[in-house]
């Protein structure tokens, strides 16, 4: 099985051009065929482009985490017959990178503290963000001023917010768009999704820290991505509408914007996207079941 070597992350030399892919999963649950497909279809655009395929460990909720988990990602990629570039990145080992990010939009006044809990923001009712979350914007406050000084001075853990209003001010658009169908003609995809601009307004004041954790999905992945040298990211269109955020950030934080493509869900027999919440087979489970690495790969589309 292939190991890492470490877990540093690897930038590409400079001057060099070939396009970089990554799967990123997080142990935080065993792989299913959805992920499987998305590791294959990273791996076959790679191939195709002459690039490289990373592997990252998204593991930056140490509760729901494990390193049994990170086992058997290795095994169950190893089962497909995928192997990756270089070193294994494990975002729990590199909370420092994403605290120096988060440190510069604080500098620049484009975060703060966020003491009020989900239910608290959801009582202001201000609508829903795309992942359903209750919204919040700053200039709808949700603690009255003593109540946010009480929780302050009780040292109580808080979320650091991104100002909307205040990043979309600073944010300059470059111009790119956020899906690119050239990846249709380098491999039939599903669900082709048209070329279109940010839109990250509609998340409101996202979270950027975690009050659990020092970083967010979307901090730390945007900060990776520049630190690995990824100018590919092909991920499920369970994932499009977090690349608003990203896109943000990567303009805030002046880092390179990838070229991004959001492929089509493996669904179940009922039409729902496979998940881990939904107790979806596993990988592992097919395998002890008797059901074949070329079965499965058949089943994919990658015969």
């Amino acid at each position: 099985m292939p190991q890492p070597a470490s877990d540093t992350a690897l930038p590409v030399p400079a001057g060099e051009s070939a396009p970089v892919f990554r799967f990123a999963p997080s142990p935080n649950g065993l792989l299913h065929r959805g992920h499987a497909f998305s590791a294959l279809l990273n791996r076959e655009l790679a191939r195709r482009a002459g690039g490289r395929l990373l592997l990252r460990i998204e593991d930056i909720d140490l509760a729901r985490c494990s390193e049994a988990n990170v086992t058997a990602i290795l095994e169950d990629l190893h089962w497909l017959g995928i192997t990756w570039y270089g070193p294994v990145r494990r975002q729990s080992r590199h909370f420092a990178d994403y605290a120096a990010a988060a440190e510069t939009l604080l500098a620049r006044e484009l975060l703060y503290r966020c003491y009020a809990s989900r239910t608290e923001i959801a009582a202001v009712d201000l609508g829903r963000d795309p992942d359903g979350a209750p919204l919040r914007r700053r200039a709808r406050p949700v603690l009255d001023p003593h109540e946010e000084e009480r929780r302050r001075q009780a040292g109580e853990p808080f979320a650091l917010r991104l100002d909307m209003q205040r990043a979309l001010a600073a944010f300059v658009d470059t111009g790119e768009r956020l899906d690119h169908p050239v990846f249709s003609s380098a491999f039939p995809l599903a669900d082709d999704m048209e070329r279109r601009a940010a839109d990250p307004a509609r998340w409101g004041d996202v979270v950027v820290v975690r009050k659990d954790a020092p970083t967010s999905y979307h901090l730390s992945v945007v900060v990776d991505d520049a630190l690995q040298g990824v100018t590919h990211i092909v991920r499920g269109s369970d994932l499009e509408a977090a690349t608003d955020v990203h896109r943000l950030l990567q303009g805030l934080l002046g880092l390179p914007v990838p070229a991004y493509h959001h492929h089509g869900l493996i669904r179940d027999e009922e039409g729902e996207k496979l998940g881990k919440s939904r107790g979806s087979r596993s990988l592992r489970a097919l395998r002890e079941a008797g059901v074949s690495r070329d079965e499965v790969l058949a089943g994919l589309g990658f015969a």
